[in-house]
Parts: C-alpha cells; sequence; structure tokens
C-alpha cells in the first residue's frame, strides 16, 4: 500500500515555496504543459493564509520559469459558481501588474493559469482541460497567424502563444487508472498516494519530500489540524446537500399530490361534462356546470 503523502494544496501553501522543491513544482509542469519547466522564482500569491487553522480555502501559488513566463496554480475546493469569471480575472491581472508603464506591449508576459479543481466545475465529463485563443475567419474560416517578421520579433510561431493559456484538472473525475506520466500527477493530487512504478517528473522528488512523516512535529501538527478542517468543512458541505435533496424531495411530493389532486377533479368534471353532452344538453349548460370552455367541451 502507497504511503500517503501531503496533499498537493497545503504543500503550495507551505513546502513547495522552498528552492529545494521547486523539483517537484517543475515536474508537474513540465508534465501537464508538455514541455521542461525550470523554475526560477516563487513569487507572492494573493489567497495563502498562514493562520494556523489553515481552514479548506482556494490556494494559489505564481511561479516565474527561466523563460520569463508566469504560471499561476489554483487549488479550489468547494464549489464556486464563477470560478471561470475569476480564472479571466486572475490572468488579466499578472499580465497589467507585469507590465511596467510606458513599456511596449510586446513585453507583455506569457500567463498560464493551471486550476486544480475539487468540485464539479461547468458540464464535462474529462478530467483534464486545455483552453487557448484561436482566430478562424468568418466567411472563408481560415485561421489568423503570424506575419514572418512578428516570427521573428517575438520569437513565436503562432498568434495563441501571445494570449494566456487555461489549464482545468476536475481531480474527482479522475478514475484513478494512470495512463500515462500526467495521469500519475492527476492520481496524486486526488490520492495523495505516490506508487513505486509511478514514473512522472517531480514524483520522485514529491515521494521523498512530502511525507507527513518527514514534517517536524508542529507543521505535522499544523497538518494534522488542516485535514480536520478539511473534514468538517466537506462533512457541512455535503450536510447541506443532503437537506437541499431531502427538502426537494419532500417539495417535489407535496407538488405530486397537489397535482394529482387537481387533475382528479379536471378529469371528474369531464366526465360529468361527457355524460351531460350524451343525454344532449346543450353545451352553455354543460358550461356552467362543470367550468369547462366551449372548445375543451367539443372536443369530447
Amino acid at each position: 500500500m502507497p504511503q500517503t503523502h501531503i496533499r498537493f494544496d497545503w504543500a503550495i501553501k507551505k513546502l513547495l515555496r522552498n528552492k529545494a522543491n521547486y523539483g517537484v513544482l517543475a515536474g508537474f509542469l513540465s508534465e501537464l504543459l508538455r514541455k521542461p519547466i525550470t523554475i526560477q522564482s516563487i513569487l507572492e500569491g494573493e489567497s495563502n493564509q498562514q493562520a494556523e487553522d489553515d481552514k479548506l480555502n482556494r490556494v494559489d501559488i505564481l511561479a516565474e520559469n527561466d523563460q520569463g513566463e508566469l504560471i499561476l496554480i489554483e487549488v479550489q475546493n468547494s464549489t464556486e459558481q464563477d470560478y471561470f469569471h475569476r480564472m479571466l480575472y486572475g490572468t488579466s491581472r499578472l499580465i497589467t501588474d507585469f507590465l511596467e508603464k510606458g513599456e511596449p506591449y510586446g513585453n507583455v508576459k506569457k500567463v498560464y493559469s493551471v486550476n486544480i479543481v475539487y468540485f464539479s466545475l461547468g458540464q464535462g465529463d474529462d478530467y483534464i482541460y486545455k483552453g487557448i485563443l484561436d482566430f478562424r475567419g468568418l466567411h472563408i474560416e481560415d485561421r489568423l497567424g503570424l506575419s514572418i517578421n512578428q516570427r521573428k520579433l517575438f520569437n513565436i510561431q503562432d498568434v495563441y502563444e501571445v494570449f494566456p493559456e487555461y489549464y482545468v484538472i476536475k481531480v474527482n473525475n479522475f478514475n484513478e487508472v494512470a495512463k500515462d506520466t500526467l495521469d500519475e500527477w492527476i492520481y496524486f493530487l486526488k490520492k495523495s498516494q505516490i506508487k513505486d512504478e509511478f514514473t512522472a517528473q517531480g514524483l520522485a522528488e514529491a515521494k521523498e519530500n512530502l511525507l507527513v512523516d518527514s514534517l517536524s512535529e508542529a507543521e505535522r501538527a499544523n497538518y494534522l489540524r488542516f485535514m480536520e478542517n478539511r473534514r468538517y468543512e466537506i462533512s457541512l458541505i455535503e450536510s447541506s446537500r443532503s437537506e437541499g435533496r431531502l427538502e426537494g424531495l419532500e417539495e417535489g411530493i407535496e407538488q405530486g399530490i397537489q397535482e394529482g389532486i387537481e387533475q382528479g377533479k379536471k378529469q371528474e368534471k369531464i366526465n360529468i361534462a361527457r355524460l351531460l353532452k350524451q343525454q344532449g344538453t346543450d353545451i352553455d349548460t354543460i358550461t356552467a356546470a362543470t367550468g369547462l370552455t366551449r372548445e375543451e367541451i367539443e372536443e369530447l
């Protein structure tokens, strides 16, 4: 049975900011982005609580690679309906924050937004999604590309390389069957376990450095408190959902009973109208007796 390691979101808060652990983060990003990543520095994220209780909240880490590109990694545990909008805000803010006033637009830094979510975000059954900007002609449906001069000037090949790239990992959708090295990382994100046969970049370092037993006594106490808070808050969320489902069921039963009563009354009026019509009673009299419309009676 593989050992249980520290959860990735807590590691982001406490451990992966240390230069000694850059290899863990670089390995994960290299597998996800499908290109070699070297972490140059860790910059300060906006939502990293350092309080001792460390509640179940959003956490992030902002890394800069050796190419000067910015990589924002966010972990979101609980449901947030406007999460897509916040992804856009996060990348937009980075672009403006890292472009000095008066600098040419050509100096805008490339931004990657990596989002690890543990809730059902949007609709989609896959567990890894990638989003890039692509321009297509409205009439001839051709693809807008860079000129030769632009490629040389900015050292890129495609227009989408200028714009932010988005990655969404819906961890709960993963079926825990690792088919490639990126799946091995998703397995770790979901189970906090690393199998002996895993070979993904960064996992060897994670296996060695992210063990709960390797924490100091104070860190271990902090981590265990964090996990207890996580279990408690998940319990609250699940209880709220269960209560909502129960209330919905009760409302549905009550509504169904009421609809059944109304349908029964309507059917009774139809039966009376049909009998009166068979006896030759005029339609106006039947309408007055049953409350049915002339059209309803004529159709009987």
